[in-house]
This record gives structure tokens, C-alpha cells and sequence, in this order.
């Protein structure tokens, strides 16, 4: 079976969730922002990946810079 991830971005951490084909949740985490420790976390799941979907943070309404 195949499965698919998203990964809701910021700077910190990203969360992620894992689906199977039927858009059930498989597995849910965060990792550190990291590609290295986000790569570790899907590969220790040791699933066939089909897709991966990325959602960047949003930035913070109000801040400015001086």
C-alpha cells in the first residue's frame, strides 16, 4: 500500500501525517525544521512514500522591523 504525507512547515518544527490511499490517517509527528531529521522520521516508518505535500507557515500578521 501506498501512503502520502504532508508537512505543515515553520521555522522551528514541522508537523507531519501520514495517509494511506483511503486518506486515513497512518501516523501523525513533529520533527525539528531540519530536512536531515524530518528524512529520519519518514524513514524509520519504512513505508513506500507515493507523494509528499508541503504547507509553509504562515507569516505572523504585525510584525515589523525597525
Amino acid at each position: 500500500m501506498k501512503h502520502n504525507v504532508g508537512l505543515d512547515v515553520s521555522l522551528a518544527e514541522t508537523a507531519i501525517c501520514v495517509v494511506d490511499d483511503d486518506g486515513i490517517i497512518f501516523r501523525e509527528g513533529v520533527a525539528a525544521s531540519d530536512p536531515n531529521e524530518i528524512a529520519d522520521w519518514l524513514e524509520r516508518l519504512d513505508l513506500n512514500l507515493a507523494r509528499l505535500g508541503l504547507k509553509p507557515a504562515q507569516p505572523q500578521l504585525g510584525c515589523t522591523t525597525a
